[in-house]
């Protein structure tokens, strides 16, 4: 695919996963709250558009930002600038923060965060528990990480069959254009990985659409491997939550939000 043609696809794409997340998912008010106990620095993994190192920004928090998209990366520069907030924001591998002078100089950190299932993007167990480690050894002593998964049921897991599904239909108030969101998935039972494809149709009303096509691997984690992670990094768990206020972990949970201190 030439340059130019990657270029505008993968700007569009960051785009749409805003429009995406245009319902709050209801994680930064957690966030938030994290950072006024834990102060910063505060790291980011995975920090995509700066949904949330934006808002912590704001708080008055210093923020370091990792990601691997530059797309996204231009996005949550526009976004913080949009703000008249200071984000250091870093391209880099998430599994090896040690390797990006950017994120080390301005650490130990306070508080390591890795948000909204951006783990499962992080597609085999190695890289995983790679994650956690390079999280871990960013963290000072004390420090306090975050992650938080998706718990797939066995009626979502049953689901994954490569049907087509239709999410949503929103206007993108940067273009306004009408968007259809159309979503497939398959699960492979003995990788524990799920194929998700994501269809984006856009355009204006009565005439041919743009489509717009990604395609993700996603390597879910049960919470015992997610906890073997942690612990495996040197990290003391402190709390496995099943909601954004941090209620019980439970057999009905869709989530978990791990917490786990760094000793020291």
């Amino acid at each position: 695919m030439p340059e130019q043609q990657l270029d505008r696809r993968s700007a569009a794409l960051a785009r749409l996963y805003d429009l995406d997340l245009a319902a709050e998912p209801g994680d930064v008010a957690l966030y938030l709250a994290l950072a006024q106990r834990t102060g910063g620095p505060i790291l980011e993994i995975a920090a995509g558009t700066g949904r949330v190192a934006v808002p912590l920004a704001q708080a008055g928090h210093r923020v370091v930002g990792v990601d691997l998209d530059p797309a996204m990366l231009a996005r949550a520069r526009s976004r913080a600038s949009a703000a008249g907030v200071a984000v250091e924001l870093v391209h880099g591998d998430l599994t090896n923060l040690a390797s990006l002078p950017d994120v080390t100089a301005s650490g130990p950190y306070r508080l390591a965060i890795f948000a909204l299932n951006s783990i499962l993007l992080v597609a085999s167990p190695e890289a995983q528990r790679a994650a956690l480690a390079s999280m871990s050894s960013a963290l000072a002593p004390g420090g306090l990480a975050v992650v938080d998964c998706w718990l797939a049921t066995p009626a979502d897991l049953g689901a994954l069959d490569g049907r087509l599904s239709h999410e949503w239909l929103r206007t993108d108030p940067e273009t306004g254009l009408e968007v259809t969101k159309t979503v497939a998935a398959w699960y492979d039972p003995v990788r524990r990985m799920v194929t998700l494809t994501s269809i984006f149709d856009e355009g204006d009303a009565g005439q041919p659409p743009v489509r717009w096509t990604r395609q993700d691997p996603m390597r879910l984690v049960t919470v015992d491997e997610l906890a073997s992670y942690a612990q495996a990094a040197g990290l003391e768990i402190e709390r496995l939550a099943g909601d954004y206020d941090l209620g019980p972990l439970d057999s009905g949970s869709d989530r978990v939000i791990l917490m786990a201190r760094k000793p020291g």
